[in-house]
């Protein structure tokens, strides 16, 4: 037991970090290959950040811990919105454009329902987990079509905006990305083992684990980049960050792990996790309308949000503890 929390421990710790050399090895050897800013913002920086969840994903499915992949991914869906939206909105209160509550919101809860309508008979087919990789594909080039012909409001272009001028040299980005990507899939095989054998120790199912541990520590990249975004008053990309994760997390995360294996969906998820995630989603439809101009996720709001977030957080300890 003692061991498997030290695994979990470091491999968040390695898993920031290697996230993090991996966007940068990506992002400046993609400078050099001649790439513009605002493909690298969205691709590599939407990529970088929600790789832990797709990297763990993988592994645990192919470790045949398909629990944990899932709740992985739903449960960091839940933590980007509640703890990540919660807390930038306490630094500093975020806008929601318009364009978001037209686009962005409903594309998102949109994949989330026809995810639920894959699920509802107990089973992810490979089939229909390729069917989400082919949908998420497609949604990628549309999203990057979108930001290409955007000439001020797309969160991809301050995201791009902020990349260094002068990258490093192209041998040093190039030991980054390997370093990087070594470590990610290093980190996150010690990460799943430890994850799997505290749900052993506690004899919970691996998805409660993947819901709350797992999930906290994938979803850490996001919320280092919106932070730094919200001290910055860049509401634009702490927005753009959670929304597009979510997207990357609810078809390429549980895409990744139906066609690496079918899988078996627990029925808890049905009375328990889908509900959640899909009201703190639609959430966001009610927080952004404001009666005079743009809706905003104020202070208040964002207190509301990260209280959410830790109860269903509490309500899903008590079960590894009290099994």
């Amino acid at each position: 037991m003692f061991w498997a929390i030290v695994a979990v421990i470091a491999g968040m710790i390695l898993l920031v970090w290697s996230a993090d050399r991996f966007v940068l090895g990506a992002s400046a050897t993609a400078q050099y290959l001649g790439m513009p800013p605002l493909l690298i913002g969205m691709v590599i920086m939407g990529f970088g950040t929600s790789a832990p969840e797709m990297v763990i994903s993988a592994l645990a499915t192919a470790q045949g811990n398909p629990g944990l992949a899932l709740g992985n991914a739903f449960g960091s869906n839940v933590a980007n919105i509640g703890l990540i939206l919660g807390t930038t909105a306490l630094i500093s209160p975020i806008e929601i454009p318009s364009r978001v509550l037209r686009k962005e919101l409903p594309l998102l809860m949109a994949v989330t329902m026809l995810m639920v309508w894959w699920l509802l008979d107990g089973h992810l087919t490979r089939f229909e987990a390729i069917w989400m990789l082919i949908l998420f594909i497609g949604l990628l080039a549309w999203w990057i079509r979108q930001g290409m012909r955007r000439e001020t409001d797309s969160p991809a272009k301050e995201t791009a905006a902020s990349l260094p001028g002068q990258p490093p040299f192209l041998g040093l980005a190039l030991f980054w990305l390997l370093l990087g990507l070594v470590m990610l899939f290093a980190s996150s095989r010690m990460l799943v083992w430890g994850a799997v054998e505290i749900a052993r120790w506690f004899v919970v199912s691996d998805l409660v684990i993947g819901l709350t541990i797992v999930s906290l520590g994938t979803s850490l990249p996001e919320l280092a980049a919106s932070i730094v975004a919200a001290l910055k008053g860049e509401h634009d990309i702490a927005l753009g960050n959670v929304i597009g994760s979510n997207l990357f997390n609810t078809l390429a995360v549980v895409g990744i792990a139906g066609a690496i294996h079918p899988v078996v969906v627990e029925p808890q998820i049905f009375s328990r996790d889908i509900p959640v995630m899909a009201a703190i989603t639609a959430s966001l439809f009610i927080l952004g309308y404001g009666s005079k101009g743009p809706g905003r996720i104020n202070r208040l709001k964002g207190g509301a949000l990260m209280l959410c977030y830790i109860s269903y957080m509490g309500y899903l300890a008590a079960a590894i503890v009290n099994p």
